[in-house]
């Protein structure tokens, strides 16, 4: 399922904010992350969950080049990010996407969804109108959305609906990495089914990896390959989810477990032959 070679790598990584102090004393850089370590390989998920305020949408920050690193390492398909300065290659911006929590915060509401998922395959060098549409509309039907939905204003469709707009706005440029920070925690409890359900069908078919932050515990057991636990800035326990679940090592991740309600555990690779036996009785 996974290359040889991690597709990111994270080595000791530091990142903070800053922090004004008093009056004119110099600006100062508080860490929200501290000596982070970890890998994503292709077509692979890897879930962070934890409190608020434990550094996960940090994280996500820092992959997706809008937080720089204080100390430490980040590499993409091998190459150190740091190479880049301050600045970040449009290559890097078109493989690594992402989805966030409030797709209505993501749309613009006087735009048609269909300038959402243009204006990025523009700024990337797609300009011929033919073959915008076209690939605009296979994206589509891969989110499970009617093209005529490329014709209506944000406002018109529902959470769900926008949801899968957001993640087809991400699929458009053929990402390699989506980060998910909260993707589905707006969402009713159906809706969250529907969109995870679509988020593992579209790894099958594609190949990308995700990166999925969240709270729910229960949520990311049903679609994570690996978890990682984070708590004030540091990840005390990463590994396989079913190990994680049933074998915790570390304290805070057992103390989180026992705050989870308890259900029917579903693995992921159960759910992958589930999918793979339902497509071949719709093709028998």
């Amino acid at each position: 399922m996974t290359d040889a070679r991690p597709l990111l790598e994270f080595e000791s990584v530091t990142a903070g904010y800053d922090k004004g102090g008093a009056l004119f004393s110099p600006r100062t850089k508080v860490p929200a992350i501290e000596d982070i370590s970890f890998t994503i390989h292709s077509g692979e998920t890897v879930a962070f969950v934890g409190e608020s305020g434990s550094g996960k949408s940090t994280t996500g920050r820092v992959v997706l080049r809008l937080l720089p690193t204080m100390t430490g390492t980040v590499r993409f398909a091998g190459e150190d990010l740091a190479a880049w300065g301050s600045k970040t290659p449009l290559s890097y911006r078109r493989q690594v996407q992402a989805v966030f929590q409030d797709p209505s915060a993501s749309l613009n509401p006087r735009h048609l969804v269909a300038q959402a998922l243009e204006v990025p395959m523009r700024r990337h060098g797609m300009t011929d109108r033919k073959d915008l549409r076209t690939r605009m509309e296979r994206v589509f039907e891969m989110v499970g959305l009617d093209r005529s939905h490329l014709n209506r204003f944000p406002s018109e469709l529902s959470g769900g609906q926008q949801q899968r707009v957001a993640i087809a706005r991400a699929l458009v440029l053929e990402p390699k990495l989506i980060v998910c920070d909260e993707a589905v925690s707006a969402l009713d409890l159906s809706t969250q089914g529907q969109i995870i359900n679509l988020l593992e069908e579209l790894q099958d078919e594609t190949g990308v990896a995700y990166l999925f932050i969240a709270h729910d515990l229960g949520l990311v057991r049903h679609i994570a390959d690996r978890v990682g636990v984070m708590n004030r800035g540091r990840l005390v326990e990463l590994a396989a989810t079913e190990d994680l679940f049933t074998a915790p090592k570390d304290d805070y991740t057992r103390t989180l477990l026992e705050a989870t309600p308890a259900s029917t555990p579903v693995g992921r690779e159960e759910r992958r032959a589930e999918r793979i036996a339902d497509r071949a009785a719709v093709a028998g």
